[in-house]
């Protein structure tokens, strides 16, 4: 005998715990009649969403949350749903996932282990449990086990040792570079030691700097990958165990995403869901020529349709025609709305305002950082005039060490390239050619220039990029040592040099817009540095 179980791998929204209540309803309802499913399993803090963050800490959030389960028990039966949300059990704060069978929850676990590190915080808001939860479906024993308890042996051990054959295990884990094949190899070892079969649900779609890339998958109690899901999708999956020993028959293993490709559909889940979970109409971006706003507008349109973003043509006394050329061909071959309003006026204004100021002084990057802001001053008099959202097009390596312009280039609300390195926007930039040109060739050839100045490159400024995303990766994301770095072989003043941009202008940093997190140490909620320090 057999039976069918569904992974439901789909996009919550936080704090709209009626909204993804009535989620949670609907895709237990077509688990039951569809899949013919005797259970079905969701992320981690389903009701409430992941990361809910402090408000946890709203009275309110509590009361939300227990009209939801009254909601659910009375809506659903025919189907047991195993599904999370926090708990307060004599005045502790549990992340709980509880298995509601035919208007009743008959079992409730508690996450064992909870994560502190990284973008994870939850020991500011939550106690840890740990005791087994096994429950039966018909004669089958299944043991419930929350994201991180998975990642080490203890949990699973334990739940094995409760009598349990398969594993329920609901995530929310969030995307890098190279995550998902981590995930698998790990609970393939997992399996192996305990003898447990796992289901692996996981949570999909975007949540301010995070997203979440689903992937769901199932691994057979010998370590066997026997079904894997598609990243970035929603979907109501069918998994069909033996009814008396938990082992999983095969199912489709989809093929794992390129590197390249997953990075892209990160982005793309988290610009469509930041745009639409937060009301804006639809995006705005300004368009150069140059090769970070060319990535950004084919991310917008992907993710929004081309009706939905607008993007603008800025020149000013430095633009080459070539930059105006290729961004024209570029709007236009994506269908996307689009206009050219010159600078020149603005900045010539401003420097009248300024002559008496200036007067004496040699220009300087001022006179470069005034263009760039009244490049800001238009795109957000559009952003609020046509209530779309403002993208900034800077990348990783640009907000690593200060290469942009607060109030200026770095003016928005979402950036969706502030944790991708240079050298991967040209990957990025090709990969999305891969089937015909939609960025212009030129635009990847060219050599990159802010054209703040007459014939200005960003190598006048920054060494090439292969070079400096080469320090970079080593300083913020594996935390080296300036001596380990240039002990690795890289010039000693350049090191200097460049790590002591990424720590002055940390400042600019902490005033930048919230962007997607796709490498291991993301700026932001992740690598967290004082502004003011004398380290």
């Amino acid at each position: 005998m057999t039976l069918n179980i569904a992974i439901a791998q789909i996009d919550l929204t936080v704090g709209d715990i009626a909204g993804n209540a009535r989620r949670v309803i609907d895709a237990a309802c077509r688990a039951r009649d569809e899949l013919q499913a005797r259970a079905v399993l969701f992320p981690e803090l389903t009701l409430t969403g992941y990361p809910p963050e402090d408000l946890l800490l709203r009275p309110e959030l509590d009361a939300r949350v227990a009209r939801a389960l009254a909601q659910i028990q009375a809506e659903v039966s025919g189907i047991d749903l195993v599904l999370g949300y926090p708990r307060i059990v004599d005045g502790k704060r549990y992340n709980t996932a509880g298995v509601i069978r035919d208007g009743r929850i008959i079992a409730e676990y508690h996450k064992a282990l909870l994560p502190n590190y990284s973008v994870f915080d939850e020991d500011r808001y939550f106690e840890p449990g740990g005791e087994p939860c096994v429950f039966h479906i018909g004669d089958l024993p299944v043991a419930i086990l929350i994201c991180e308890d998975i990642w080490y042996t203890g949990p699973a051990t334990a739940a094995a040792a409760a009598g349990a054959k398969v594993v329920f295990n609901l995530n929310a884990s969030p995307f890098h570079k190279g995550k998902a094949p981590e995930r698998e190899e790990l609970l393939c070892k997992r399996a192996t030691e305990t003898g447990l079969s796992i289901l692996y649900a996981n949570l999909v779609g975007g949540q301010d700097e995070l997203v979440f890339d689903g992937g769901s998958f199932v691994v057979s109690a010998d370590g066997q990958l026997t079904q894997r899901e598609p990243q970035f999708e929603e979907r109501l999956i069918k998994v069909t165990l033996d009814a008396t020993t938990g082992q999983p028959l095969p199912g489709e293993i989809v093929a794992a995403l390129t590197e390249e490709a997953a990075v892209y559909q990160a982005l793309v889940t988290g610009v469509r869901d930041y745009v639409h979970k937060n009301g804006f109409k639809g995006a705005v971006l300004g368009l150069s020529g140059g090769i970070d706003s060319a990535l950004t507008l084919a991310i917008a349109v992907d993710a929004l349709g081309a009706d939905a973003v607008e993007v603008v043509l800025m020149p000013s006394r430095y633009t080459a025609d070539m930059s105006n050329e290729d961004a024209a061909k570029q709007a236009q071959t994506q269908g996307v709305h689009w206009r050219s309003i010159p600078i020149e006026p603005a900045f010539n204004a401003f420097l009248e305002m300024l002559a008496d100021e200036f007067a004496g002084l040699p220009t300087d990057v001022t006179e470069e950082n005034i263009q760039a802001r009244c490049r800001g001053i238009v795109l957000m008099a559009i952003s609020n005039k046509s209530g779309r959202m403002l993208l900034t097009t800077g990348n990783k390596s640009e907000v690593s060490v200060g290469y942009a312009t607060l109030y200026g280039d770095m003016a928005g609300g979402f950036a969706p390239l502030k944790d991708v390195p240079k050298v991967l926007v040209y990957r990025l930039a090709r990969w999305r050619n891969r089937d015909g040109e939609v960025i212009p060739e030129r635009v990847i050839e060219r050599p990159p220039s802010a054209e703040l100045r007459p014939d200005q490159k960003d190598t006048d400024s920054l060494p090439d990029y292969d070079q400096l995303d080469a320090i970079l990766e080593r300083y913020v994301e594996q935390d080296q040592s300036v001596a380990d770095i240039i002990a690795a072989g890289f010039d000693g003043d350049t090191v200097r040099r460049i790590t002591g941009l990424v720590d002055r202008n940390e400042y600019k940093r902490r005033q930048a817009p919230p962007g997607v997190k796709i490498t291991r140490r993301a700026f932001g909620r992740d690598r967290r540095y004082p502004i003011t320090s004398g380290f």
